[in-house]
């Protein structure tokens, strides 16, 4: 089993004959995604490489060929827009891949998003994937393993070393969610841990976080009242020069929160297995499975 995505996702790409969409879709095509449409204004009526019906709206492609999901390769400036299009068409998942979409578009929506029935992940995030079944986004497919241990991280680079790590200590997974690191994210730690420990073919979850906000210490407070699968998780920026400001955009440490050390201590009295290297993810996780 599977959340977000899985054997009835009907795939949409916004951006389809742009470069990175292009790209894109020929990837998640070979994996076996189902992609029922594309969106570029102006190209209505044509086919994406001979193959795929392009459509003005995205509202067009759900209503002539039921897509049920999303995925947004759209330039900065006009993705915001694509996202408040899922939202108005009130498809059940948009996945942004977009980086660089200033703060101020992405708060504007915070609250539509929040009363909407869409899920948003992303944007600036590698997408969703359920191995053996279909992948929304840019991750490599190939790595991936089908079986029962749930992924969600900040970092797109660490879902990759993560999923490696277990696919080579023979741990499959159930989904992969790469929620983005942007300061303004449509789905956070605690929602997409809480998909996924409602899941009952998910056994494990390793949650993958970074220093700045308070998003991990958040999830670990519901984590310790109300997961009792093992978990795993690691934090990236454990050698941060203080004051530095590192990485994504949402790497912001402020009030004597968001440090590495906050957020370990947080996830170990959550119950969480913290590991200080990236290294040990994997293993940490077929031991705990063990027990």
């Amino acid at each position: 089993m599977a959340v977000l995505v899985d054997k009835n996702t009907r795939l949409v790409v916004q951006g389809i004959t742009g470069k990175e969409g292009t790209l894109h879709t020929t990837q998640m095509l070979e994996y076996g995604t189902t992609i029922v449409g594309g969106v570029t204004p102006g190209k209505g009526g044509q086919k994406w490489e001979n193959k795929v019906p392009i459509f003005n709206t995205l509202r067009d492609a759900v209503e002539k060929e039921g897509a049920n999901a999303t995925v947004i390769f759209v330039p900065p400036a006009f993705a915001a827009d694509a996202i408040l299009e899922a939202v108005g068409c009130e498809i059940p998942l948009a996945v942004c891949i977009t980086e660089g979409i200033p703060v101020r578009d992405m708060a504007r929506l915070y609250t539509v998003l929040k009363n909407s029935k869409t899920t948003l992940i992303g944007p600036n995030c590698p997408g969703v994937i359920s191995p053996g079944m279909q992948k929304v986004g840019i991750m490599p497919g190939f790595i991936h393993k089908q079986g029962s241990i749930g992924v969600v991280s900040r970092s797109g680079t660490l879902t990759y070393e993560t999923v490696g790590q277990l696919t080579l200590v023979g741990l499959g997974q159930s989904t992969c969610i790469g929620i983005g690191g942007d300061p303004v994210i449509g789905t956070k730690h605690k929602e997409a841990i809480k998909l996924l420990n409602e899941d009952p073919e998910t056994e494990g979850i390793i949650m993958i976080g970074e220093i700045g906000g308070t998003d991990e210490e958040d999830a670990a407070e519901w984590i310790k009242a109300n997961v009792k699968k093992p978990m795993v998780g690691y934090i990236a920026g454990q050698t941060a020069p203080p004051g530095r400001r590192m990485g994504h955009a949402g790497a912001i440490i402020s009030g004597g929160k968001g440090t590495a050390e906050s957020k370990m201590k947080a996830m170990t009295e959550a119950g969480v297995k913290v590991v200080k290297s990236p290294a040990d993810i994997g293993t940490a996780m077929k031991e705990l499975l063990k027990k």
